[in-house]
């Protein structure tokens, strides 16, 4: 499977609640069921009017239908070509 970050436009997103993000979580988890294919969606970070998600899928197209099905705006899909951190520095 594939990484992608997503982005999604979401005003006011740091002032959803602790109850808004469970409910978000439990509709995208019965998306992902919902799809058939290989999928998980590892964390989402928010940030100002945004959240962020680092999803693993077959392809961008999944990524698409689970936003379309879940009712989340997807305004940025990318696929992440690398990783690397602080560690990176040691090899």
């Amino acid at each position: 499977m594939k990484t992608f970050l997503i982005e999604r436009e979401i005003p006011g997103a740091s002032q959803l609640t602790a109850d808004d993000l469970t409910a978000i979580a439990q509709k995208s988890n019965a998306v992902v069921d919902s799809l058939g294919v290989p999928y998980t969606w590892h964390h989402s970070y928010v940030a100002g009017d945004k959240v962020y998600c680092v999803h693993s899928a077959p392809s961008a197209d999944e990524i698409r239908e689970h936003a379309r099905r879940g009712g989340f705006p997807a305004d940025l899909v990318v696929e992440v070509a690398d990783t690397f951190g602080p560690t990176t520095a040691d090899a």
